[in-house]
């Protein structure tokens, strides 16, 4: 699973903030490195150099194989908050886009059949 971190011009912390969101990712969307070959992040101030209520957002893009890519978007006061809430909201949609995709008894179903 490959992860991209993008960011505005308003937001701070670089490299170790990449690594942190890296990090986190992986380890909260590895029961689905499997059917993830992607997640985009985009990281934005919405304010810009303002300060205000909910101006931090964080917009997921998963890429799912053979599936539709699944996108996230999450707004809060500290960018952190705004990332971690996407990142479950995330892991919410893929488990249950993928469960879809199981039946009962844990085979694939005829909406999982290649074309």
């Amino acid at each position: 699973m490959q992860i991209q971190v993008n960011t505005d011009d308003h937001i701070q912390g670089g490299e170790p903030l990449a690594q942190w969101i890296k990090d986190e990712t992986t380890s909260r969307l590895t029961r689905f490195k499997d059917h993830i070959t992607r997640v985009e992040v985009f990281l934005t101030d919405i304010d810009g150099a303002k300060s205000g209520v909910n101006d931090k957002r964080c917009r997921l893009e998963a890429r799912v194989v053979s599936r539709q890519p699944v996108t996230v978007t999450a707004d809060a006061d500290k960018m952190a908050a705004a990332f971690i809430s996407a990142v479950d909201k995330l892991a919410s949609v893929l488990e249950a886009d993928l469960g879809r995709v199981k039946d009962r008894n844990g085979r694939d179903t005829i909406r999982a059949m290649p074309e």
